[in-house]
């Protein structure tokens, strides 16, 4: 392994799987990615096209039928402590607080216990959860349980961040809050970051590059390199020129993909 190395590359992976009739099923094929080190990835297609899959492949959850998954530069063996892992739904314990949600990594990880709580307790002041420690998870609002599962991946220090849709489910006005605040973790951590997601600005406005795939099984059928200068301003740069321009030329390579899908699902 070498620094110099990309954190994830998928060479020609295949991934299969049986049905529950026992047929066999085919969600990716022939799918090439490479995600450089400290890059935030966005990958966008159409639904069930298994960008999940691809997730699963990186964490050592799932295995290739063909073709190669590495990471740091060594195949995936197993679960790596190096990657963190951001859900559609909140993983917050609902009978533990705040402050022992987010604790609950380090203390897992070996960490003193008095170190851990004080780190925890930054990283909700830093995400704007101070004195709301003492909380319960439906004691919050959906932007603040977001905000919580944020401190509960950061404070790991992950060198690779997969976020499969973490903000699907929030209103229009916390999304692009939540937004914000993870591109000014990222900032700070620079962690690699593989963010799949349905919402093609999101993605833009987010990512240094952008996959679009196929219909399933999926395949990768373009990259765009996102050149929008950075620190970015999400809720404003969906107005800039150059935004409106590639974002309608991602999703003219995107609307057909979409669409075959929709016609297939019919």
């Amino acid at each position: 392994m070498t620094s110099s190395s990309p954190a994830i590359e998928l060479r020609g992976v295949t991934r299969r799987f049986l049905s529950p009739d026992g047929k066999s099923l085919t969600a990716l094929r022939d799918f090439t990615m490479t995600v450089e080190r400290g890059e935030f990835v966005a990958v966008v297609g159409p639904t069930g096209c298994g960008k999940s899959t691809t997730l699963n492949l990186v964490t050592g959850l799932f295995k290739p039928s063909g073709g190669e998954v590495r990471v740091m530069g060594q195949p995936v063996s197993g679960i790596d402590r190096r990657i963190g892992f951001a859900f559609q739904t909140d993983a917050l314990f609902p009978w533990r607080n705040v402050l022992d949600n987010v604790v609950a990594g380090p203390l897992f990880r070996g960490r003193p216990r008095k170190e851990a709580y004080a780190e925890a307790e930054a990283w909700l002041a830093r995400v704007g959860l101070k004195g709301f420690e003492k909380l319960h998870p439906h004691q919050l609002s959906g932007g603040m349980r977001k905000r919580v599962a944020l401190a509960q991946t950061f404070i790991n220090k992950p060198e690779i961040l997969l976020m499969d849709e973490p903000f699907s489910a929030l209103d229009v006005q916390t999304r692009a809050k939540m937004h914000e605040e993870l591109l000014d973790l990222w900032g700070t951590n620079r962690a690699s970051v593989v963010f799949v997601t349905h919402d093609l600005e999101e993605a833009i406005a987010l990512a240094d590059k952008v996959y679009v795939l196929t219909k399933g099984p999926a395949t990768v059928k373009s990259v765009y390199k996102i050149d929008l200068p950075r620190p970015r301003k999400v809720a404003d740069i969906r107005y800039d020129k150059d935004f409106i321009a590639i974002s309608r030329r991602i999703w003219e390579d995107l609307k057909s993909e979409v669409q075959g899908a929709q016609a297939k699902a019919a």
